[in-house]
């Protein structure tokens, strides 16, 4: 029974990160910290599936490693975004 918990845990994380995805973009930094948000409840779920079929943790470093590598690019463009413009409004950033 625990373990049908815990999926539904990780379900829900998944779909509370895309809503706030979808709903809260008026800022860039809220749509990253959802996108990491995601992320993690992905780790997660890999984590105790890896751990369920008793399985290699090996994927989970990969995983963990391309995640860095998304916040750092994340970050980066927040921080070039406020100093081009100033704040980070999607509604001030133009797509031309």
């Amino acid at each position: 029974m625990l373990i049908y918990d815990n999926w539904f845990m990780f379900i829900y994380m998944y779909f509370i990160g895309n809503l706030i995805f979808v709903f809260k973009n008026k800022h860039l930094l809220i749509v990253l910290l959802s996108l990491e948000f995601i992320v993690l409840s992905i780790f997660f779920f890999f984590l105790v599936l890896l751990m369920f079929i008793d399985c290699d943790m090996y994927m989970l470093m990969i995983f963990l490693v391309f995640s860095v590598c998304e916040g750092s690019l994340g970050l980066s463009i927040l921080v070039s975004m406020i100093r081009s413009h100033g704040n980070d409004y999607f509604q001030s950033f133009s797509m031309l």
